[in-house]
């Protein structure tokens, strides 16, 4: 049996004009002002203009919505470069585990525009951001990882900074990297986790 047109009632929709434009001027106009589908739709479609970083980091600052803040995150990870370093990486201070998780995740694919500032990361006053640097490291691919490791490892007088970087050591480390480990056992002897986290580390460069 043939297929038959179903026909309706209904008339065709009618065409309603967009309310913002979706030039650049218009797309920060609805990333501010829209509501969460239009704020979450300007956030990507933003991407294509590298000059809405700064905007984009802005957002996040004040963006509740979890949609939004991953368009704001996809779009920022589609343009690698100093600004959006500048506008990711004062959220590694935040106290919003959902932002700062967002931004070293971005900040992790943006190598050769991290690398450049991973030395004053790892000698900031705070503590957590020297730990949340750490983290960054063990998804950043950048050839100097491991040097900054180990210089966290031998220099950082935090013991949560060294027990961080022995985590991270355990996936990316070589056995040229096994003296230090025992070097970071020898820093906090008294300390049975870095000595746990020491030993864990050194059996699996051996085993890699």
């Amino acid at each position: 049996m043939g297929l038959r047109k179903t026909h309706t009632n209904e008339g065709l929709r009618e065409v309603v004009e967009r309310e913002h434009g979706r030039d650049l001027d218009g797309l920060l106009l609805q990333l501010r002002t829209g509501d969460k589908e239009q704020r979450r739709w300007a956030a990507r479609d933003l991407a294509g203009h590298r000059e809405a970083g700064w905007a984009l980091g802005e957002q996040l600052l004040c963006e509740r919505d979890s949609t939004v803040r991953q368009s704001l995150f996809t779009s920022l990870s589609a343009q690698p470069g100093d600004e959006a370093v500048n506008v990711l990486l004062p959220l590694l201070r935040s106290e919003d585990a959902e932002l700062r998780n967002g931004a070293i995740e971005v900040l992790a694919g943006m190598p050769a525009a991290v690398g450049p500032r991973i030395k004053a990361l790892l000698k900031d006053r705070d503590v957590d951001v020297r730990i949340f640097t750490v983290n960054l490291l063990g998804d950043l691919r950048h050839s100097q990882v491991r040097p900054w490791l180990l210089e966290a490892m031998q220099q950082d007088a935090a013991v949560n900074v060294v027990a961080a970087a022995l985590e991270v050591l355990a996936e990316v480390g070589v056995p040229e990297d096994l003296p230090a480990l025992a070097l970071a056992r020898q820093r906090f002897p008294d300390d049975p986790f870095i000595g746990f986290a020491a030993e864990m580390a050194a059996q699996r460069i051996r085993g890699s």
